[in-house]
């Protein structure tokens, strides 16, 4: 399958662009976009799943347009949003059931085999007969995933999914994720959470001021971010002062003062050692990177 994204944006009232000029290829896998809150990610995944229209562009998905064949292609989607509002009084299963006799199964027989399968496969058996309203905040997302899925999609859309999770529950989350990713469909993850797109993805783009400014392999962000990326160790004076002109991804109490990790071009501390990138890394490293050459375009405009 492929999502094919041509020249597109997105224009509300009052003026405020939140998509400009996306040009994207999605095929089979696990697609990764990535970006910071308020980059236009939700707005493009809400045109996806046809419950905005754009201003202007096209989507196509495997060379349907999305326009003209909107009923035909939403068939094709299962859709997780960021907020996922659950029927509260209905039981684990009930809304699962629910849910799958709205996607046409209507043979109950079958039906109901279907939601003791999807409640088995996430974990969620236990508590077939518990009240939605009732769920921890990660057994409500294994079941807004089971919810998407019980349709059997070809497309999943999945909008910040592991916000407000535990440690525990996103690494199942991620788990989950990539054990789908192994069928022939397309899976588009939309994150500002770095983690789980670096766990998952093979493709990703980054979103900012909805516009893409990269997209490629998760790997190949992290090859740009090499030789930018330091530790150091700093005191407590020292610290404050690499604050001020670095990006510090991290600080780690030490024996005297922190160990130091930060982004930069160029140091002159001596003791600074130049480490391997990682894709958190990688990604503070080019927003910088962009944020200053955006800033430099606008400076020379102005001027």
């Amino acid at each position: 399958m492929r999502i094919t994204i041509t020249d597109l944006e997105k224009r509300y009232r009052g003026g405020k662009q939140a998509l400009r000029d996306i040009n994207l290829e999605i095929e089979s896998g696990m697609f990764g976009l990535l970006g910071p809150n308020g980059a236009g990610k939700t707005t493009l995944m809400r045109i996806l799943v046809t419950l905005l229209k754009p201003t202007a562009g096209q989507v196509s998905v495997d060379g349907l347009d999305l326009q003209k064949y909107r009923r035909q292609i939403r068939r094709l989607f299962g859709y997780l949003p960021q907020e996922f509002s659950l029927f509260s009084r209905f039981r684990t299963w009930e809304f699962l059931d629910y849910v799958a006799t709205l996607d046409g199964v209507k043979d109950r027989k079958r039906r109901l085999a279907k939601v003791d399968q999807m409640l088995d496969q996430f974990g969620l058996f236990a508590a077939r007969d518990r009240r939605v309203s009732k769920l921890s905040g990660g057994m409500k997302r294994r079941l807004g995933i089971a919810q998407t899925l019980i349709g059997e999609p070809r497309i999943i859309v999945v909008d910040e999914p592991t916000v407000g999770l535990d440690p525990e529950e996103r690494l199942r989350f991620r788990n989950i994720v990539a054990d789908l990713s192994r069928r022939d469909i397309i899976i588009v993850l939309s994150t500002h959470i770095v983690g789980d797109i670096s766990s998952t993805c093979s493709d990703m783009a980054l979103l900012n001021e909805g516009k893409i400014v990269f997209n490629d392999s998760p790997q190949a962000l992290i090859d740009c971010a090499r030789g930018q990326v330091w530790t150091l160790n700093a005191s407590d004076y020292e610290l404050d002062d690499l604050k001020g002109r670095y990006p510090v991804i991290s600080t780690i109490p030490a024996e005297q003062g922190y160990e130091v990790r930060l982004i930069a071009t160029e140091i002159t501390d001596r003791s600074a050692q130049a480490v391997e990138p990682n894709l958190e890394d990688a990604y503070i490293a080019f927003m910088q990177t962009f944020a200053a050459e955006a800033n430099v375009l606008s400076e020379e405009v102005d001027w």
